[in-house]
């Protein structure tokens, strides 16, 4: 790390500046690395020009459990021609409602600014109080640049950092959200460092591209993935721009790039002629395996159970109604 240097989206206060922190830490931690010191950019683009420079590594949000993956650092990150990901860091997820110093507590009606994942996970109080949603850069961005007659939703901090009155705490809908952070590195930098903590156990985020398209292609690429013994947790899509029925299958495995077992499933994927790029590899995190509670079932769809639909009738008419037989 040439310049012992950490990029993450600014300003300060913002829940990257958080994971940037705790990066930090966790990067001595993991590969013997000196607490790097922390630089504010303007935008998460900003931040992938500097890693692919080289002239630091950075930071970027990566996975929520309320809005999913940060679609556009997906994207970044699979067409970056020389960044990776080298580490993963969690950061707890709380939005407080702000108004500037002074101002009246009453903010029905009044535009309301925050990042679009933010207002994403702030629907209900956005609802209740009738307030037109603004994105912005970032939350804490937000914050900083609020203007009276106006609402801004970020971390607790800003309030203190931007001289900000606070309104109401915990205004997001969902509690216990939670946000993955990736470190990201040039890739030669990704391979130095992951060489020296292989007696760990890694996962390997890695993006295909089946070159022919059709019936069966994701089943045959899944078959290779089990033959070889690689347990995979987590599965997307994303489309290739502006083609359409083409798209990039990105993958979490338990496994790192340098097992035989993953290199025998590299090979015989490259003989099916189907493009391969790993783009993170970072030591395995500890994940829970909670069952779905059926107060977290979305509303309608059923479970099936046969017995039933043989002999209740209003079962059978229910099950054609939620799966459109």
């Amino acid at each position: 790390m040439t310049h012992k240097q950490l990029t993450y989206l600014g300003p300060e206060g913002t829940f990257t500046h958080q994971a940037a922190i705790e990066a930090g830490n966790l990067l001595t931690e993991q590969y013997g690395i000196d607490t790097p010191e922390l630089v504010a950019a303007p935008d998460a683009p900003a931040i992938m020009t500097s890693v692919q420079s080289g002239e630091s590594w950075g930071v970027i949000a990566w996975e929520n459990n309320v809005e999913g993956y940060v679609m556009p650092n997906l994207d970044a990150l699979i067409d970056a021609h020389d960044a990776a990901g080298l580490a993963r860091v969690g950061v707890d997820i709380s939005f407080n409602a702000f108004v500037t110093r002074g101002a009246s507590r009453d903010i029905d009606g009044l535009t309301v600014s925050a990042h679009s994942h933010g207002l994403a996970q702030c629907k209900r109080f956005i609802a209740d109080h009738h307030l037109k949603p603004t994105p912005a850069s970032s939350n804490a961005a937000a914050c900083r640049d609020l203007q009276p007659g106006g609402v801004a939703l970020g971390p607790r901090i800003c309030g203190d950092l931007y001289g900000l009155d606070l309104v109401e705490e915990r205004v997001d809908d969902f509690d216990g959200a939670h946000t993955d952070f990736l470190v990201i590195a040039p890739r030669d930098d990704v391979m130095a460092y992951s060489s020296r903590a292989r007696e760990r156990e890694f996962e390997t985020v890695i993006t295909f591209i089946p070159l022919a398209t059709g019936p069966g292609v994701v089943a045959n690429l899944l078959d290779v993935l089990r033959d070889c013994g690689l347990n995979m947790t987590s599965l997307i899509s994303r489309p290739i721009k502006g083609h359409d029925g083409t798209y990039s299958f990105i993958i979490t495995l338990d496994a790192a790039p340098w097992e035989p077992r993953f290199r025998d499933m590299l090979v015989e994927v490259a003989e099916h002629g189907d493009w391969a790029k790993t783009i993170a590899v970072y030591p395995r995190r500890e994940r829970p395996n909670p069952p779905v509670d059926s107060w977290m079932l979305p509303e309608g769809g059923i479970r099936l159970d046969s017995s039933k639909l043989e002999s209740d009738w209003q079962s059978e008419q229910r099950a054609r109604r939620e799966l459109l037989w």
